[in-house]
């Protein structure tokens, strides 16, 4: 083992300040290494247990970032430092070499054990230890805090739209069950009006019994032909004595009644046509109004289950799901931002098989990329979501008709803070969140393209089996 003396060690810009004493400390427990040119001196990722400082020749330190290998720094000056730089943090955080180092040219450097490292930098400069941990975990903290702001503001304005869908169904439901007392007592006075009219048993019992016939709609007709309907339906109305017949005659029509079911009802009624076919206009009324309340919470179940799944609160966090649920969901979710000169096309791969995915952190990521995709349409254009297979990963791909972005920023996009929306528009931790759910959680990648203007497409890769890179559940 070679020992760096403290007159080297002094020349460094890193100890210059430091006196004899510490230079001899360090000197005692610190080596030199000698590295050949391509040598590793540390790898990101393993452990990290020294702290390295070059004495002479040349290094690059990189990093990888989703699968590319970035260099951050490449430099001969000596006293520059590299691998465990946060061994004063001691057991609070796992300590892991964040880059790595390689001689670009033979290099010897200075090898100082990480925990002789960490002991020096409590001992010599308290003060300066406790304002560096404060540093690190209050940034760590204050990126935990304002994710969690991104979560609760997506959280909002899907709240927001939640409402004002469930709204709309649950008013028509409102109105509609106000009105069917109406008609009920309408019905029930018509029915009587019969009875004091006279009706045997044995007409009223047919009059009954052709209800649910007539009752069920037509099929759907242009404007014209309703028009015509209701015309053809008042001129037979009023030719066999039904005073208001031009009155009911729209709403008979409505309800899918022509003259051939107005013939039978005449042949049951008899004498009593006008008074029995107002007790048909209103059952037909009361048809359509139950008919309106069973649409109406028909589509407030379907949005509950879409705000189901779409919290996931009922699954378990790491469970093979259905994509094609997953994105429905999400979509439905945000009915209420997609405006009305924006069209969705969705192109799902039916063999795709499920995915083991945490689904709620999913919806969270489709969630970005489409509210991204709508705001760079700006209101106008197509919002393209498809789903297939490319090799062993399941690709989501969420496409815009927007403004693009520019070829210079694509490589900057998942960049924590970064943002091509104007200033009070956009934190730019959206994509930073949504890669690191994607990547950090499930092992997987997100990939974009962009055309200036007009196609941009987000790609995200999911493997079809549990990854290995892959957060465990909790973690």
């Amino acid at each position: 083992m070679i020992s760096a003396s403290p007159e080297d060690l002094r020349t460094l810009f890193l100890f210059e300040n430091l006196d004899d004493e510490q230079l001899g400390w360090l000197s005692a427990h610190g080596a030199v290494e000698e590295h050949p040119e391509d040598g590793v001196i540390c790898a990101q990722g393993a452990p990290a247990e020294f702290l390295y400082v070059l004495l002479d020749g040349e290094i690059v330190m990189t990093q990888n970032v989703r699968d590319h290998i970035v260099e951050v720094t490449r430099t001969s000056r000596p006293g520059t430092y590299g691998g465990a730089v946060q061994a004063y943090l001691g057991d609070k955080i796992e300590q892991t070499y964040q880059h790595t180092l390689r001689a670009t040219a033979p290099a010897r450097m200075f090898a100082l054990p990480a925990r002789k490292f960490a002991k020096a930098v409590r001992q010599w400069f308290p003060m300066a230890a406790h304002l560096l941990e404060g540093v690190f975990f209050g940034m760590t903290n204050g990126r935990r805090i304002v994710d969690q702001v991104e979560r609760l503001t997506a959280l909002g304005t899907i709240t927001a739209g939640l409402t004002h869908e469930l709204n709309n169904p649950a008013a028509a439901a409102a109105r509609a069950s106000a009105e069917l007392g109406d008609r009920l007592l309408a019905a029930q006075r018509s029915l009587a009006d019969l009875a004091a009219e006279g009706v045997d048993c044995t007409r009223l019992s047919a009059l009954v019994s052709l209800r649910p016939a007539v009752a069920v709609p037509g099929t759907r007709r242009s404007p014209l032909e309703v028009s015509d309907a209701e015309d053809e339906l008042g001129d037979w109305l009023e030719e066999h004595g039904v005073a208001d017949g031009w009155d009911l005659a729209p709403g008979l029509v409505a309800a899918g009644v022509g003259t051939g079911e107005a013939e039978q009802v005449a042949r049951a009624a008899g004498d009593h046509l006008p008074t029995a076919v107002r007790w048909l206009a209103e059952m037909m009324e009361v048809a359509q109004l139950q008919a309106e309340i069973s649409e109406a919470t028909g589509r407030i179940t379907a949005l509950l289950d879409s705000a189901r799944q779409y919290s996931q609160l009922d699954r378990a966090a790491y469970l093979r799901t259905d994509l094609r649920e997953l994105l429905d969901s999400t979509l439905t979710m945000l009915k209420r931002k997609i405006g009305p000169e924006v069209t969705v096309k969705t192109d799902y791969d039916p063999a795709l098989p499920h995915v083991p995915v945490y689904a709620a952190e999913l919806n969270q990521v489709w969630t970005n990329l489409i509210v991204n995709a709508l705001q760079a349409m700006q209101g106008a254009g197509t919002l393209t979501v498809r789903t297939a297979r490319e090799n062993d990963h399941a690709l989501v791909e969420i496409g815009d008709t927007g403004t693009g972005i520019p070829e210079e920023d694509l490589g900057r996009i998942f960049t924590p803070f970064f943002t091509t929306k104007p200033v009070g528009q956009g934190t730019g931790l959206g994509l930073d969140i949504s890669w690191r759910i994607v990547a950090g959680r499930h092992g997987g990648d997100i990939r974009v393209g962009s055309s200036l203007p007009g196609d941009t497409r987000f790609q995200v890769l999911l493997p079809l089996t549990e990854a290995a890179g892959a957060a465990a559940p909790g973690g």
